[in-house]
């Protein structure tokens, strides 16, 4: 059963009264996710709105209105209205002039059933009137909502072919609403997968990262996998990988740690940092996100013996993400802030000792106690370097 959009927090924004104030209920629909998620009764971030009206007409009565907007993707029609409650694309209704898979060639439209027809899914075509809320159904979107079914509008191949990516967003989508396969879209998904070697790495890593953060994605990659998809864009992956994968899923399920898509990519990849390095790559991974992967890789059984050391050195979320990667417990840093060694070189300098390797050795010396006897306070810091010194104890800052 479906919710009613009128139970819907976000319909109840007052930016949203505003910007049909100023655009006129006529010319405006709120589409796509908002519509989507609100029947779900899932929560809703973000709300775009198709119109009727072109960027400038749009540009001209958001301005008359006091409404500030950006020029955010003028050239597709889209222009981001500046709401109190947050930003919203509006976007003019478009149809395809020509697709190449990549990108598309649009022209603007002024039938709200042609601007549904090249929107990919049918439970991502449904329109919703801002004042009533009554819902436009061009292609059967509410039924297959019901039914838990990703269905493509009209002919799968077709839709795929003028933009490969949807491949992938189709996997995305089933794994996260789909309850029964739809053969025509898994049939043209496995036919067509030799497609994604077009689309741009970023492009890629986005999806694959996106499917990777939901809840269990494993049963649909082990689909992929079978079908050939899974290969074009990560060959590196085999059975044993996505076992991994499974095994990750549970341990975050059941120590309660919430799902990370780097650390579930690391999953699907051998123990091996020149591989995670290649992969990083080839997907063109923020640095942020490469130097997770390769630090994941580079796990071992030993990360387990103690966990809090293991955070002291690497960070509390690779740690994480290698301890949950070599099925260790993870929750006992969970809360655990990683203590600051309380020893600087300035008071060994003070010392006596002159500044240079000699400090530097004796620092890590004194941090190796420290680290092994479980991060003592600072008397028992001192204490170590006394003793490491031959002198009596000492106070530093």
């Amino acid at each position: 059963m479906l919710h009613d959009l009128r139970d819907a927090d976000w319909t109840r924004r007052a930016g949203l009264a505003a910007l049909t104030a100023a655009l006129g209920a006529e010319n405006i629909r709120w589409v796509g996710g908002a519509v989507r998620d609100g029947l779900l009764g899932v929560p809703v971030h973000d709300v775009d709105c198709a119109t009727l009206l072109l960027p400038e007409e749009v540009i001209a009565a958001c301005k008359r209105a006091g409404i500030r907007t950006v020029p955010t993707g003028i050239d597709h029609g889209t222009v981001t209205a500046i709401l109190k409650d947050g930003p919203i694309e509006v976007t003019t209704l478009r149809r395809d002039v020509a697709t190449d898979g990549r990108r598309a060639t649009i022209a603007f439209a002024q039938d709200w059933r042609e601007d549904a027809a090249r929107r990919d899914f049918t439970i991502n075509a449904l329109y919703a009137h801002p004042e009533t809320l009554a819902i436009q159904d061009y292609f059967g979107g509410l039924d297959d909502l019901r039914a838990g079914r990703v269905r493509f509008i009209g002919d799968a191949r077709q839709r795929i072919a003028e933009d490969h990516l949807r491949i992938l967003r189709y996997y995305r989508f089933q794994t996260r609403f789909g309850a029964a396969l739809d053969e025509q879209a898994e049939d043209a998904c496995a036919d067509l997968a030799h497609t994604l070697k077009g689309l741009s790495r970023e492009r890629i890593a986005a999806e694959l990262l996106n499917l990777l953060a939901l809840p269990d994605p494993h049963a649909t990659l082990a689909r992929m996998k079978a079908r050939g998809v899974l290969g074009i864009i990560l060959p590196e992956t085999c059975k044993a990988h996505l076992a991994a994968l499974a095994r990750l899923v549970a341990a975050e399920s059941a120590q309660g740690i919430a799902p990370d898509p780097v650390r579930r990519l690391a999953a699907l990849l051998p123990p091996s940092s020149e591989v995670a390095e290649t992969v990083a790559a080839r997907l063109r991974l923020s640095k942020a996100q490469r130097s997770r992967l390769v630090g994941a890789a580079e796990r071992g059984a030993g990360d387990a013996a103690d966990p809090k050391v293991l955070a002291y050195c690497l960070g509390l979320q690779l740690a994480i993400d290698r301890l949950l990667l070599t099925a260790a417990d993870a929750r006992v840093l969970d809360g655990w802030s990683v203590p600051v060694f309380p020893l600087k070189g300035g008071a060994i300098v003070a010392r006596g000792i002159t500044a240079g390797p000699d400090v530097a050795r004796l620092l890590h010396k004194i941090e190796a106690r420290w680290l092994a006897e479980g991060f003592p306070g600072t008397d028992r810091v001192n204490q170590m370097l006394a003793e490491e010194l031959g002198t009596s104890a000492f106070n530093f800052d």
